[in-house]
């Protein structure tokens, strides 16, 4: 059965519980932004900038594993 692109993305989007943490990348050639959000959308922590090699991946899952962790301690 096929379904449509936009329910597709909604059954997508009705999975996201209070556990989850939504992280958006804008992907560039040298450096990328990064923002995280929680199930409602509203922006957990500031933004982060790493550039696109190991250094700045490693920075980006140690922003994550921070924003996490300060969502458990809530």
């Amino acid at each position: 059965m096929k379904f449509k692109q936009s329910e597709a993305h909604n059954q997508r989007v009705e999975r996201i519980t209070t556990f989850h943490l939504v992280v958006g990348i804008d992907i560039a050639k040298e450096t990328h932004v990064a923002r995280a959000v929680n199930f409602r959308g509203m922006e957990k922590g500031n933004g982060l900038s790493f550039k696109n090699d190991r250094e700045g991946f490693e920075r980006l899952l140690r922003w994550i594993h921070q924003l996490m962790s300060t969502a458990r301690s809530l």
